[in-house]
């Protein structure tokens, strides 16, 4: 069964294409948003892991995070961050004429989900004693 760190690589790996795909042309802003999304997901659910809860079965990053935030409450400081993020989760993978990104927007989605894997690499290698698991860039 994947552990903490193969959450957190695969959360830095979508971190890392994002910040990829947000230099390519605007027909990949959609994936670089949805990829800032899968990246706060698993980094929440890295967390719930290293907590030893049962995963849910959702792509809501509000969600996750209220899950985070029942183990410990400093998580609360990522609630804009996550409100910003969960709609990636469905709209950036469909066309839709209601819903569209700009490069501005999806530079604010890579800050945010930058922010919620450093954060849940902080807590867990601080609950750890460990040095940090050392995956992002």
């Amino acid at each position: 069964m994947p552990g903490v760190k193969d959450w957190i690589a695969k959360a830095t790996g979508d971190l890392r294409a994002a910040k990829k795909l947000i230099k390519d042309d605007d027909y990949t802003l959609d994936m670089a948003a949805y990829s800032t999304q899968q990246s706060a997901e698993k980094s929440l659910k890295a967390y719930l892991i290293f907590k030893k809860q049962a995963i849910p079965r959702t792509h809501d990053v509000e969600k996750l995070l209220m899950d985070c935030i029942k183990h410990d409450n400093t998580f609360d400081i990522l609630r804009k961050d996550a409100e910003l993020l969960s709609p990636y989760a469905t709209y950036t993978r469909y066309p839709d004429d209601r819903f569209n990104v700009d490069r501005e927007e999806v530079v604010g989605a890579i800050n945010c989900a930058e922010k919620i894997l450093k954060f849940v690499n902080a807590r867990v290698a601080s609950t750890e004693k460990n040095p940090q698991l050392g995956l992002f860039e």
